[in-house]
């Protein structure tokens, strides 16, 4: 399934590369204004943030829902194509697990903050959980297999069970003073280690 949102313009021609990285710039930082701030931040301090005019964004993204949306896949997409990077730089497959993991949590973290809209009557969002599990239970499968297949971990997890297990520690993440999502997930991803 193709992400919701177009990579192109209006007429459909894809983007050019130095347009993707100024539309990448865009969304990270509308992603850390969105979890520092919810999803109801006004639209100047998007732009502030990544330094552009509040134009620039509604040139892009005529609704919020269509910032939101773009947010989500963004992110999805960045985690996709992380997950082979990693394997194949770092030290071990299990290190590359973990590093995934971790990046993993920092989305997790932002998707709770848009939790409450994407929940919402707007059928804009319904295709985005399908295009998640689509894109990423793959690739943490990879990642875990990989790891299994080196002796790094015994535990045979699923990767959709892992990634739900993760999604469940990083739940109260947002609304609990004082609780480490992160610490957690730490000792879950230890606790496979062979």
């Amino acid at each position: 399934m193709p992400p919701v949102a177009s990579a192109g313009d209006a007429a459909g021609r894809p983007m050019r590369a130095d347009a993707r990285r100024n539309q990448a710039t865009l969304l990270d930082a509308a992603a850390r204004v969105f979890v520092a701030a919810g999803v109801e931040a006004p639209i100047r301090r998007i732009a502030a943030e990544a330094g552009v005019g509040t134009a620039t964004i509604y040139r892009h993204f005529p609704t919020r829902a269509d910032l939101i949306i773009a947010v989500y896949e963004h992110q999805v997409e960045g985690l996709a194509e992380a997950g082979p990077a990693m394997l194949a730089s770092s030290e071990s497959p299990f290190d590359a697990l973990a590093r995934w993991i971790d990046g993993f949590v920092d989305f997790l973290v932002t998707k709770h903050g848009l939790a409450a809209v994407m929940q919402s009557d707007d059928s804009c969002f319904d295709p985005l959980h399908a295009y998640f599990l689509e894109r990423l239970v793959p690739v943490c499968g990879e990642l875990v297999a990989a790891a299994r297949a080196s002796g790094q971990i015994t535990s045979a997890i699923e990767p959709l069970e892992l990634m739900r297990g993760v999604g469940n520690l990083c739940a109260g993440a947002t609304s609990s003073h004082g609780f480490d999502a992160r610490r957690l997930v730490g000792l879950l991803v230890a606790g496979l280690r062979a």
